[in-house]
């Protein structure tokens, strides 16, 4: 055995074995000692190499591993506490010890874990988007790992990462959609001015809320979004470069929000010029940011367009469970719950004025369309979204995409092409 197996099974003192060696790859297999029932198959992800202090076969490597569940009706029937932290000492109570025991024996590694996905690629969505897919599930996004809530100086780090590496798709972006971007303040919110290189100035305009978590991405990052929707409109998009999250809370990006609007009425827009579109976290603040206005008087945007939007950030709804194991691209505990409590700040998930599904629409919301995908956790969102908005008699329309993922909109397949195309649709409509 390497000196990596020997120095693991030490640690673990007997509760724990391993199968086999780590070898090409990195992979081995472990198994709970303990009499438990219910067997599952999870993973253990070195998260940076450079901590590990393991053989080096062992070095970017995951190690899966076989969970014998001691038999409890929650596992039974996938029923969840509310709170992430109980969920998770309750749930992975096993696992966590042999978690502890592998960070002492690593000297100092960083895991996370993941519940590994057997992801089925349906035949009834487009052979593109089938290859787009199979390739998210070789890719595992949702094994993507964010911070603590509270540590700045890794956030900054990983936000400075994700930047530079979408700097490619970036440019490509640009030139393939032949749009200008302007870098440009409005309201004293730093934006870009995202435009057709053949607009004509109609006199209506797009404000664009990317997404991101709150915490990742910016309004440059998310240019494949925004010079995508200014070509398939024809319009000026005004893309919101909002202070991500934990650098700034919920009040502070909301009310950069709000500021860029009242930006666009000084220079001469009226509400009904200006429409507003927004995905996952972005789709958020987009709601949020159309009850604000209407709250603080301003009126309301001609038309808001949702794509897989994050309006309950508290991991409610039943596709947050159902479709746990079936979304290619999101897990909750590992990437969604640290960037929820950044932007939270202290405040409850559940609050309105951070999961604005819980707001008051009696009182009035722009017209709706809410796009989402039957393979996300958040498809439940969209769907308790809707309802909330037809219940209190607002104009909503919930448009459900086969086989599809958390905002596909962004990839170059049949699928997202109809729906950048109805999105368009629906917000020259309104804006005429």
């Amino acid at each position: 055995m390497s000196d990596a197996v020997t120095r693991l099974n030490s640690a673990l003192e007997g509760r724990y074995a391993i199968e086999r060696e780590l070898g090409e790859g990195g992979m081995a297999t472990v198994y709970l000692a303990d009499d438990l029932k219910h067997e599952r198959k999870v993973a253990l992800k070195v998260l940076n190499p450079n901590w590990l202090r393991w053989s080096a076969p062992a070095r970017d490597s995951i190690i899966f591993f076989r969970d014998l569940f001691k038999g409890d009706r929650d596992m039974d029937s996938r029923r969840r506490p509310s709170a992430p932290k109980t969920r998770l000492c309750g749930r992975f109570t096993h696992f966590f010890a042999l978690m502890a025991v592998a960070v002492a024996a690593c000297q100092p590694a960083a895991v996370q874990v993941v519940q590994e996905r057997d992801i089925f690629v349906p035949n009834t969505i487009s052979p593109e988007a089938q290859q787009v897919l199979r390739g998210l599930i070789q890719a595992r996004p949702y094994t993507r790992e964010v911070p603590a809530a509270d540590d700045l100086d890794a956030w900054r780090q990983t936000h400075a990462a994700m930047e530079a590496a979408a700097e490619n798709n970036v440019e490509q972006a640009i030139a393939s959609q032949r749009v200008t971007v302007t870098e440009a303040e409005l309201g004293g919110v730093p934006v870009l001015d995202v435009r057709p290189d053949d607009w004509i100035n109609n006199g209506k305009v797009l404000v664009y809320t990317h997404g991101g978590a709150y915490t990742l991405f910016s309004a440059r990052s998310t240019l494949g979004s925004s010079a995508k929707m200014s070509r398939a409109t024809g319009l000026r998009v005004i893309s919101v470069d909002y202070t991500t999250a934990p650098f700034a809370t919920w009040s502070v990006i909301q009310d950069q929000a709000v500021s860029v609007f009242r930006a666009l009425l000084a220079e001469g827009y009226a509400m009904e010029d200006i429409a507003l579109y927004g995905d996952s976290a972005g789709g958020g603040l987009a709601v949020s940011t159309v009850l604000n206005l209407r709250d603080l008087g301003l009126g309301l945007p001609a038309a808001v367009v949702l794509w897989s939007p994050w309006v309950d950030i508290s991991d409610a709804g039943d596709t947050a469970y159902t479709l746990e194991g079936a979304d290619p691209t999101l897990d909750y505990e590992s990437l969604l719950y640290q960037s929820a409590l950044a932007f939270t700040g202290g405040l409850d998930l559940t609050d309105p004025s951070v999961s604005p599904i819980h707001a008051d629409f009696d009182a009035g919301f722009s017209p709706a369309l809410i796009q989402a995908g039957t393979k996300e956790i958040l498809l439940s969102t969209a769907v308790r979204l809707f309802q909330r908005l037809e219940g209190a008699g607002q104009d909503a329309t919930l448009d459900v995409y086969e086989g599809m993922w958390h905002v596909f909109q962004q990839h170059s397949i049949p699928e997202a092409e109809l729906a950048v195309r109805k999105s368009a649709d629906f917000i020259n409509a309104h804006l005429r």
